[in-house]
């Protein structure tokens, strides 16, 4: 069985729309009253609250606070578990120290198993019934349908969405994707998007640059908007409803952009995997290409080129591809971008000679070998691939050709390690967890706040 997540747009009626705020309000506090026990605990006390010890609270927290009684009790827990996530997350330097959110910025809560809910559909449209919030109709089809097993509601944009995640049969996953035993190489790049080449036949895939396209648009709303008056928290001014006009049709162009590239790259990758089995990239790390240049380094050009990278969407081609292959049984390998340097190798003898990013063309000062700057990387990448790269003692032991990369991530926790340190707990305590009561109130009082 596989796991796979199919995203319905929702539509609520008038009083269906406003109970989804209020419970989207309701969580929000509840996230907000967690970080301040947190905090409050460990800076009066010395103690460090736990996830479970918060979860146990619950039951005395929701006589106190009556209008939690209606809510979903694994929905609320879902809630703290993000809560325990975002300090995980910040205990191992994943992640910024967690902060209080406000309304605007709380998308909405979860459902981690099959209860509090009901999905009447088949993967076509339907409608989706919510515990003592109703049924609203949902739109959207999609590609694979399962057994339902968790559900996030989530608002964006002001529109709401249900996000499903699906147990799907690994046979039915399988037959639904059909490709063929081909080998192919590609490189990713600004100019041109994706440049392959399968060792007989090359190609380039030029980048669509929606948002390039879309940035004179926004410029100009942007303007407009700037001459109304807008939100100011600390004077407890409010934004003008022509601010709030401005803005929406900002938001409107921004998620055009983003539904467009998430459109193209699932068309490009889909057509590349149809016909390969087994791709060959190399390692890209897009949060570092595109980080903030130095204070003068040149920043202007720096920011230009970041626009660029992150409008290809190198990292979604990266994740579409792996889960596509990872669909049909096939192989996406990386090769180690600081060994090869693809950019910089020449594919016939080895060479490697630095070139500047305005040098699109490759030619070998060595063999005199001339190809298009992109393609002939994706050759040597191919080479490489194939342990037949000139000049190197390439051992393909050294990379792990079957996942994405060799580097090792750091963990932050999931629902199975939370379930195994519950069970562990419960056992060394037999099965009684108690908490202190006195907790009960302090993380009640920042509701008030």
């Amino acid at each position: 069985m596989a796991l796979r997540r199919a995203t319905f747009r929702l539509y609520p009626t008038a009083k269906v729309n406003n109970i989804l705020h209020y419970h989207r309000k309701l969580h929000k506090d509840l996230y907000n009253s967690a970080i301040s026990n947190r905090i409050t605990s460990y800076r009066k006390f010395g103690k460090s609250v736990s996830y479970f010890e918060q979860q146990n609270c619950l039951p005395d927290f929701k006589e106190v606070w009556t209008e939690y009684q209606q809510i979903n009790s694994q929905a609320l827990q879902a809630t703290l578990k993000r809560v325990d996530f975002a300090f995980q997350r910040f205990f191992k330097g994943l992640g910024g120290y967690p902060k209080f959110k406000s309304i605007r910025r709380y998308s909405g809560w979860s459902y981690p198993s099959f209860t509090g809910w009901k999905c009447h559909s088949t993967g076509d449209n339907g409608y989706l019934e919510l515990a003592k919030i109703g049924s609203i109709q949902m739109r959207g089809k999609a590609r694979l349908w399962g057994h339902p097993k968790s559900l996030d509601i989530v608002h964006r944009n002001g529109k709401w969405y249900a996000s499903i995640v699906l147990d799907i049969d690994d046979d039915l996953l399988r037959n639904s994707r059909k490709t063929d035993n081909g080998l192919i190489a590609i490189d990713l790049g600004c100019n041109d998007a994706i440049a392959w080449t399968n060792g007989e036949e090359n190609g380039l895939i030029p980048a669509p640059r929606f948002f390039r396209k879309a940035e004179q648009q926004i410029k100009q709303l942007s303007k407009g908007k700037r001459r109304k008056r807008s939100p100011n928290f600390q004077k407890k001014q409010k934004a003008s409803r022509r601010w709030k006009k401005f803005q929406r049709q900002i938001s409107k162009v921004y998620r055009k952009v983003a539904n467009q590239r998430q459109n193209w790259v699932h068309q490009a990758t889909t057509r590349i995997v149809s016909g390969n089995s087994t791709v060959v990239t190399e390692q890209l790390e897009v949060k570092n290409m595109s980080a903030k240049a130095k204070r003068g380094k040149r920043n202007k050009q720096k920011t230009g080129l970041n626009k660029s990278i992150l409008d290809v969407g190198m990292g979604m081609i990266r994740q579409s591809l792996k889960a596509k292959l990872d669909d049909v049984g096939g192989l996406f390998s990386e090769a180690p971008t600081k060994k090869i340097k693809p950019s910089q190798t020449c594919p016939k003898c080895g060479h490697q000679e630095k070139k500047s990013l305005d040098q699109r063309v490759h030619i070998c000062s060595n063999c005199n070998y001339t190809q298009q700057r992109d393609i002939a990387s994706g050759e040597v990448m191919l080479l490489w691939y194939s342990n037949q790269l000139p000049g190197f003692g390439t051992s393909l032991a050294d990379a792990d050709r079957s996942s994405s990369t060799s580097r090792t991530r750091k963990q932050a926790g999931s629902m199975k390690q939370l379930g195994q340190k519950k069970r562990q707990k419960s056992y060394s305590t037999g099965g009684d967890v108690e908490t202190p009561p006195d907790n009960v109130v302090g993380w009640g009082s920042s509701l008030t706040q």
